[in-house]
This record gives structure tokens, C-alpha cells and sequence, in this order.
């Protein structure tokens, strides 16, 4: 088939267009990330996670782009809660997803605390569906990955959560699960883990992003822990003004209102 001269036109206008420049590539990217942005403000991780892969098609190597995709698979991932195991082999190839995302991330930029803040988080949350043996083979990358975060920067409010965290799921490992633990890391590493260090890193998280409710009700619980009922009856009373910021948001409101139950008339042990 010959073509005609419109087509001919156009053919030849294709190929002397000229291509864009790299400078203008990290543009677009921007712009898609800048969009991915909008719709995690949005609590729309599925919209978010689309545009930061067309980023990442732009530009595998956008710190940003992964990073922030690292993110939007936690987000999507957490909020399936069915034990269907189909539904369960999805959620954790999610964590899994993200956390290669976010390895990367730290690839291409070691210096960068969000990437391994969310290496930390993705395995956290990966952490919370697996057995015993499994959680305790993640807890010294989850530990690490959180403690570089905060040396890179000490404001990071996410990583000293899955610092306070970290420390609270350690003292609540069962017996055996400690054993284990232990036999796998050595007593040093473990003993790491106090009930001091899960209240004063979930304090700076509060301290820092007090806005964030899933910051204070973790520091509430950890507070229950204690024995500090008056201190945990703060944290959850606040939590009830606070405006959701998080897909899961509407469902730590609902706990707090739990544990403000659970804990009625309860006195400080401490």
C-alpha cells in the first residue's frame, strides 16, 4: 500500500519530530508523581500507585517514584483483612512488591530516609501476617532499616513508630517465640527490646506528626501495656478530633473507641 501525500505528511513529521530530552522526560515524571501525590492526600492508593509506575516508566530510577509506589502497595495491601488464602497471597505478594520497590529506592539513593523507612514498614506489615519463626527472621532488617532511617533523619516521625512498635511486638513474643528469637539472633540483639524505648520512640512519633492517629493509638496501647491508663486515655480521647489522613484511619478510630472501653475505670499501675 502506497501512501498518499497526507499520510506521507504525517510519516515523515513522526520521524523528524524531535525526541524528548531527558530534562523534559523528569519532567513528566514529575508531573506524574505530583499526581500520585494528590491522590494519596486523597486516600486513593490505587490512583497513586498508577501514576508513579508511569513515572517509573519514565524514569526506573526516580528515587521518588519508588519509594512513594513502595508506599501505595503498604496502603493498598493493609487494607485487605480477609483470611481467604487467595486474597492472602495477594496482600503479602503486595508487601513483597514494596518492599523491592523500596530496596531499589535505597539503590538509588542509600542516603535517603524514606526508602528505608519503607523497607522497615513493608516488612513490618509483612510481619503481622506470618507465624513466629518468620517475624522474628524480619525483626533485625525491620530494626536496622528503621534505625538508618532516623540517622538520616532524626524527624522521621514513621520510622521512630516502627521503632516503638518493633520494641513493643518484641516484649509481647510469647515464651517460645523468644526462645527462638534468641537461638536465631543471640540474647544481645533481642534484649534490645524494652518497654522504655517502645514509649519514648512512639512519644517522638506523636511529638512530631501529632496529627497522625495511628501514632497515638500505638502509644496508647503501648501505654496499656504499662500499666498507664490516664496517659493511654489521653492519646485515644484525641484521637477522636483528629481528621483521617490514612486508609485505615476510620478503622483506629474505631479501636480507640475500643480500648477507651476496655480500659474504663482502670488505675494506673504505674
Amino acid at each position: 500500500m502506497r501512501l498518499g501525500p497526507p499520510l506521507l505528511w504525517l510519516a515523515c513529521a513522526l520521524l523528524a519530530a524531535p525526541r524528548p530530552s531527558p530534562a523534559q522526560t523528569r519532567e513528566t515524571a514529575a508531573r506524574h508523581i505530583a499526581l500520585g501525590d494528590t491522590a494519596t492526600g486523597a486516600l486513593d492508593p490505587e490512583t497513586a500507585l498508577r501514576h508513579y509506575r508511569a513515572a517509573l516508566a519514565l524514569d526506573s530510577t526516580s528515587y521518588e517514584g519508588l519509594w512513594k509506589a513502595a508506599r501505595s502497595l503498604v496502603d493498598i495491601a493493609k487494607q485487605i483483612e480477609s483470611e481467604a488464602d487467595s486474597l492472602k497471597q495477594r496482600r503479602d505478594s503486595l508487601y513483597m512488591q514494596a518492599r523491592a520497590l523500596a530496596e531499589a529506592a535505597v539503590r538509588a539513593n542509600p542516603h535517603g530516609a524514606d526508602g528505608h523507612f519503607m523497607i522497615a514498614n513493608a516488612l513490618g506489615r509483612l510481619s503481622l501476617t506470618r507465624g513466629g519463626k518468620e517475624r522474628v527472621r524480619f525483626a533485625r532488617i525491620i530494626y536496622d532499616e528503621a534505625i538508618k532511617a532516623v540517622e538520616l533523619d532524626s524527624t522521621h516521625d514513621g520510622a521512630y513508630h516502627v521503632l516503638g512498635s518493633w520494641n513493643a511486638e518484641i516484649k509481647r513474643l510469647s515464651g517460645i517465640q523468644r526462645f527462638f528469637a534468641k537461638a536465631l539472633f543471640g540474647a544481645g540483639f533481642m534484649d534490645k527490646a524494652n518497654w522504655a524505648d517502645a514509649q519514648r520512640y512512639l512519644e517522638k512519633a506523636v511529638a512530631w506528626k501529632p496529627g497522625n492517629i495511628f501514632h497515638r493509638l500505638e502509644l496508647a496501647e503501648v501505654y496499656m501495656d504499662v500499666g498507664k491508663f490516664s496517659a493511654a486515655r489521653g492519646q485515644l480521647t484525641a484521637i477522636a478530633a483528629l481528621p483521617l489522613a490514612d486508609v485505615l484511619d476510620h478503622e483506629y478510630k474505631e479501636d480507640a473507641v475500643l480500648d477507651l472501653k476496655d480500659i474504663a475505670g482502670e488505675k494506673d499501675r504505674t
